[in-house]
Parts: C-alpha cells; sequence; structure tokens
C-alpha cells in the first residue's frame, strides 16, 4: 500500500529502461509509480496496462492513438508530470532535453538518461560517486552504462587509495537485443572514430579528477558490452588487495571463468536460472580470476549489461534529488529491494582474501 510521504514518480519513455525503472519504482518502499508516458502502441504498452500502470500519452497525437488501440488513458503528459515530485525522463536520445523544459516550467525535479549531454542537468550522477552533489538539485544525468561501469569500478580503486591512472578498450554491442532484426551490424567491426571515445570524458563529467581515457569498438553482437582495462595504481598491491578494493562496492559482482561463466551469454543465463526480471545484471561483473597484478599494474576485463545497470542508479537519483536519504542509506535501499549483491557470491578464496583486507584497511583508517 502506497504511503502519503512517498516520493511520487513518473516515468516518460517506457522503452527498454522505462519498464525497467518503473519497475524498479514499484518496489520502492518510499517510492509511488504514478504512470508512464509514451508514444507507442504496442505490445509494450499493453503489457504495462497489464500490469496496473496508469498510462498517459506523451502527446495529444498520442494519447489519441492509444485510445483508437484500446489502450485506457489516464491524461496526458502535463498531467502526469503535474501528479509526480520527480521525473525519470527514459525517452530516446534528444527528447529528454526537449522535455526538459516542460519539466522546469513546472518546477518539477527531473531525471535524464546517458544518451543526453551532461549540459542539460549540469550534473551527472553515479550513486557512489557522486550522489551528495545531487542532493536537492533540480536535476541530473544518470549517465551511460559504459559510464556507469567506469566510474563504479574506478571509483572503487580510488577509495582505496589504488587508482592513478586508467586506459580502457570496450567492446559495444551493436544494438539492444529487442533491436536485433532491424538494426546493427554484421560480419564487421566498428571502431569509434576518436580516441580518447566519448566514455572517458563522460566519467569525469561525474569525477572530473579521474585520469581515465577509453577507446570502443562496436561489435556484432547485442548481449552485453565488455570492458578491458589497465590501471597504473599509486604503488604495488596484491591481488587479494585489489579484489578487496572492488568487493567493497555492493555494486561490483565477482564471476570466475572457472564457475563456467566464460563468456557474456553464460552470465546472462545465470541471471535468468537465479530469477533476474529480464535477466537482469544490476551490476558490474569482473572476472576475478582473470584480474591480474604485475607490481603497481593492474589488468582486468568485466561484463556490463546495457539495459540494466543503470535501474539501481536511476532510483537512487531520485531519493537524491528528492533529499530524503543520504547515499549508503539510498543504495542499501535501491540492492536490498533489486537483490543487488545477493545472487551473485565472491567464491571462498575470493571472499576471504577480500576480507582481511577490508579489515586491514579498517584497522589502519582507526
Amino acid at each position: 500500500m502506497p504511503q502519503a510521504d512517498n516520493i511520487r514518480v513518473a516515468v516518460v519513455g517506457y522503452g527498454v529502461i522505462g519498464k525497467r525503472v518503473a519497475a524498479g519504482v514499484a518496489l520502492q518502499d518510499d517510492m509511488t509509480l504514478v504512470g508512464v508516458a509514451d508514444v507507442a502502441t504496442d505490445w509494450r504498452l499493453h503489457a504495462a496496462i497489464r500490469k496496473g500502470v496508469a498510462l498517459y500519452g506523451a502527446t495529444a497525437e498520442a494519447a489519441e492513438a492509444m485510445d483508437r488501440a484500446g489502450l485506457p488513458v489516464a491524461g496526458g503528459l502535463d498531467a502526469l508530470v503535474g501528479a509526480a515530485d520527480v521525473v525519470v525522463d527514459c525517452t530516446p536520445k534528444h527528447v529528454g532535453a526537449a522535455n526538459a523544459e516542460l519539466y522546469r516550467r513546472t518546477g518539477k525535479p527531473f531525471i535524464v538518461q546517458g544518451g543526453e549531454k551532461h549540459a542539460v542537468t549540469g550534473h551527472s550522477f553515479v550513486a557512489e560517486s557522486s550522489y551528495a552533489g545531487a542532493v536537492g538539485r533540480p536535476a541530473t544525468r544518470v549517465v551511460s552504462c559504459n559510464t556507469t561501469s567506469i566510474v563504479r569500478t574506478l571509483t572503487a580503486l580510488k577509495r582505496a587509495g589504488l587508482l592513478r591512472r586508467a586506459r580502457g578498450t570496450l567492446l559495444r554491442r551493436a544494438t539492444d537485443p529487442w533491436e536485433s532484426d532491424h538494426s546493427g551490424i554484421m560480419n564487421t567491426l566498428v571502431p569509434e572514430p576518436e580516441i580518447p571515445s566519448h566514455q572517458g570524458p563522460d566519467a569525469q563529467s561525474v569525477d572530473p579528477a579521474l585520469d581515465v581515457v577509453t577507446m570502443a569498438v562496436k561489435v556484432p553482437e547485442t548481449i552485453a558490452h565488455l570492458h578491458y582495462w589497465s590501471v597504473q595504481m599509486t604503488r604495488a598491491a596484491s591481488k587479494d588487495e585489489v579484489i578487496a578494493a572492488f568487493l567493497a562496492s555492493s555494486r561490483i559482482a565477482p564471476i570466475q571463468t572457472s564457475d563456467g561463466l566464460v563468456a557474456l551469454n553464460t552470465v546472462k543465463e545465470m541471471m535468468a536460472d537465479l530469477g533476474r526480471p529480464h535477466d537482469n545484471l544490476y551490476e558490474v561483473a569482473l572476472w576475478t580470476d582473470m584480474l591480474k597484478v604485475q607490481g603497481d599494474e593492474l589488468f582486468y576485463a568485466y561484463m556490463v549489461d546495457n539495459q540494466a545497470i543503470v535501474i539501481p542508479e536511476t532510483l537512487d537519483a531520485v531519493r537524491a534529488l528528492s533529499g530524503r536519504v543520504d547515499a549508503a542509506a539510498s543504495i542499501a535501499k535501491t540492492d536490498a529491494s533489486l537483490g543487488v549483491g545477493e545472487l551473485i557470491r565472491p567464491r571462498p578464496s575470493d571472499r576471504t582474501g577480500a576480507a582481511a583486507q577490508v579489515r586491514g584497511s579498517a584497522a589502519a583508517k582507526s
């Protein structure tokens, strides 16, 4: 039962990200999903209605088309925004920037996704890095899936005092899985035409102190992204110490090739077997048995679920704009509701080494 003081959330755009955000909002005990707005009339909106989600037309024309398609329409975009405390815009690139004018005019705090430029909101969000800067702001931008993973992992190293500089190569999926029939690439690789690729500078929009350079290539698959990183640390460190730094983040999940998790598809299959909705991998899935340390050099690889990784960040961003709780409390609530950190556990060897390092770090700080 929704509570009177819950944060009322409107979701604009019910596509790959929007439907996952809406489902995530519905799981939060301090949020209420007011409804969703879209322009489509296809199976996605019919599925939303079957779930009891209130549907609004993002435009007057869309509302009329929905009505003709037999979809019950609760109102237009103005009505949805007016009923909300926070608006989460999950529309395609550039649409959110245009919608921002309405959100500002009505005085409603809003969130856009990583397809928009940093300048749209003046703030870029990853919960473990920039939550405090978003508290009480009129708007923030949850950065892209790849940028989210970069900031999460480098922030973990930075907090452990291990990060000097980082250089990463990204193998990017060609398109979202549900669009595989009509877009993407085949029988080729497409390099991003500039070095650094846009993800590095985007990570610096969250944390300007990061010394990070990225290169990216689009590959002919749609399951997820794969990152390879070479990091110069501030000093020589052991593998256990590095793993401990990563495991200090609940949103970095250790996996091992020795468990049969040898490729992107096997990790996604594990998410399905574990009952995650939409097979969602909210965490960065980092191969700990592949991780290599040579003195002050660190090499590692991880997987990014482009459809799921930004969902916990978006829920935290809602709380940040509302000014309800601090970062640690919000992250804990979001993680508990989504099962983040519960379904993937480190192997005993990783857990023992990581625990020892964490205890040692805590003792040194005290």
